[in-house]
């Protein structure tokens, strides 16, 4: 019998790459379970928000195991900008704000468009808990490019010139 995680996420493109990733087990999305459990990202870092809810909905599902992320980008020219809010500071979808970080940094040299994509993942058993927390530099790019992507993917260049948006899947692993 194939081992079930919980992915806390209703985004379709982190489901796919956990699908991808962790083949070995059932990934079932948090949506596809009776569950109005909502928490609250009131971290001040990415572990902190992963941790938080992994733990609370592996606990509200009587100790099932339950993988979540917490990710997003900081713009050092921003002093940081988004960070913890990325997903939240701009209501819209996300080429609303990848439009917006491109219109705050209108002007702005590349080589002072330095942006660090940071994530972090949390997989919580009941009270065991195991964090992981990785980045990625690159730069804003100056217009949304590429297709093969979802959230900040299409503004993220890498040193090579390509966005994320613009590498296949399989290289982005």
């Amino acid at each position: 019998m194939e081992k079930e995680i919980v992915i806390a996420s209703g985004n379709k493109g982190k489901i796919k790459e956990a699908q991808e990733i962790l083949n070995n087990f059932k990934i079932i999305p948090l949506s596809e379970i009776d569950s109005n459990i909502d928490v609250e990202e009131d971290k001040d870092t990415f572990e902190g928000n992963a941790i938080k809810k992994a733990c609370e909905i592996s606990k509200y599902l009587n100790g099932k195991m339950c993988i979540s992320d917490d990710s997003g980008i900081e713009i050092e020219y921003l002093d940081g900008f988004p960070g913890v809010y990325t997903k939240r500071w701009h209501n819209g979808t996300d080429r609303d704000r990848n439009l917006e970080i491109i219109n705050k940094l209108s002007g702005v040299k590349k080589e002072n468009r330095k942006v660090k994509f940071i994530t972090a993942i949390a997989l919580a058993e009941g009270e065991n808990v195991i964090t992981a927390v990785a980045n990625l530099e690159g730069y804003i790019a100056e217009e949304p490019r590429g297709e093969n992507g979802f959230g900040f993917d299409e503004i993220f260049e890498l040193e090579n010139g390509k966005t994320l948006a613009e590498i296949t899947r399989r290289r982005k692993k």
